[in-house]
C-alpha cells in the first residue's frame, strides 16, 4: 500500500479529480456533474489515503473495496481511479462514447477498480452489505466503503440493507452519505424529506458520524473513528455542496444531469486550477 497523502496533497488531487469530471462530461455531451463534484473530496480521501488498494493488482486479496451506490456519479470514481493509476486519464475522456468501457454508470466487468456495477439506486448499498458479510465469513481483513446519495435514500432497499447490516454487526462496513440536499427534481425537502438522516440510521442500529464532507481532516478523522467502532456498521453523514468547486454549479439542481458547454467548461476548469 502506498503512503497516504497529506492534507495539502489531497486537496490538490481532489481539484484534479474535479477537473477530470468536468472535462469528461463536457467531451461526452452528457453526464452528472453536480453529484460527482460534491463527492470528490470523499472519493479522493478514500483512494489516496484511507483504502488499501493496488492499481497494479486491482484484484489483490484482502483489499478494501469501494462501491459507488449513486452510480450516476461514475465520473468521480473514474477520475480518481485514473489519477491513482488504474488506467490512463485520456482513456476516461471517452466517457459515454459508443464502444467506450467508461459507461455513464460503472461496469465491474469492463473497468479495473470497479467492484460493483451500479446505477439502480440503493442496490450498491445492499451489495456492499453482502460483501461485508462475505469478508466476515472468509476472515478477509478488507473493509467495505459505500457512497450513497441523499435522494437515493428515498429508496426502500436502502433501509432493508441498513437493517440487515446492523443485524449482522458489520463493523467492516462504512457508508458515506453525500448529503448535498439536492436531487434531480430539486431540494430533498420538496421532493421527499429525508431528514433527520442521522437519527434514522442511529435508530437502525448504526454508529453515526456527522461531518463536513469537504474538510479532509474531518473526513479522515471519521474514517479513523469508524475503524475503532466494533459491533456496528458506521454511517458518515457528510454535509456537502452539489457542484462543489465550480461557482455556477454550486447548490444548483439544474446541474444534476447536464453537461457544460465549451465556455462553461473553460470557466469551470480555470476555477479548479486546471488547464484545458
Amino acid at each position: 500500500m502506498e503512503e497516504a497523502m497529506d492534507i495539502k496533497a489531497l486537496e490538490k488531487t481532489a481539484a484534479e479529480v474535479r477537473v477530470g469530471v468536468v472535462k469528461a462530461i463536457h467531451n461526452a455531451g452528457s453526464g452528472h456533474p453536480g453529484g460527482s463534484l460534491s463527492a470528490a473530496d470523499i472519493v479522493t480521501a478514500l483512494y489516496f489515503s484511507e483504502m488499501n488498494v493496488d492499481p497494479k493488482n486491482p484484484k489483490m486479496e484482502g483489499r478494501d473495496k469501494f462501491i459507488l451506490s449513486k452510480g450516476h456519479a461514475g465520473p468521480v470514481q473514474y477520475s480518481a481511479l485514473a489519477l491513482k493509476g488504474y488506467f490512463p486519464v485520456e482513456d476516461f475522456m471517452t466517457l459515454r462514447k459508443l464502444g467506450s468501457k467508461f459507461q455513464g454508470h460503472p461496469d465491474m466487468n469492463k473497468v479495473p477498480g470497479i467492484e460493483m456495477s451500479t446505477g439502480s439506486l440503493g442496490q450498491g448499498f445492499a451489495a456492499a452489505g453482502g460483501m461485508a458479510i462475505a469478508n466476515k465469513l472468509n476472515n478477509d481483513p478488507g473493509r467495505i466503503y459505500v457512497l450513497l446519495g441523499d435522494g437515493e435514500i428515498q429508496e426502500g432497499i436502502v433501509w432493508e440493507a441498513a437493517m440487515s447490516a446492523a443485524h449482522y454487526k458489520l463493523d467492516n462496513m462504512v457508508g458515506i452519505l453525500d448529503y448535498n440536499g439536492l436531487q434531480i427534481d430539486g431540494r430533498n425537502e420538496d421532493v421527499m424529506t429525508v431528514a433527520p438522516v442521522a437519527d434514522k440510521f442511529r435508530a437502525f442500529g448504526w454508529n453515526v458520524l456527522e461531518i463536513n464532507g469537504h474538510d479532509f481532516e474531518e473526513i479522515l478523522d471519521a474514517f479513523a473513528k469508524a475503524r475503532e467502532c466494533k459491533g456496528k456498521p458506521t454511517m458518515i453523514v457528510a454535509k456537502t455542496v452539489k457542484g462543489k468547486g465550480v461557482s455556477f454549479m454550486e447548490d444548483n439542481a439544474g446541474w444534476h444531469g447536464k453537461a457544460p458547454n465549451d465556455e462553461e467548461t473553460e470557466q469551470a476548469v480555470a476555477e479548479l486550477g486546471g488547464t484545458m
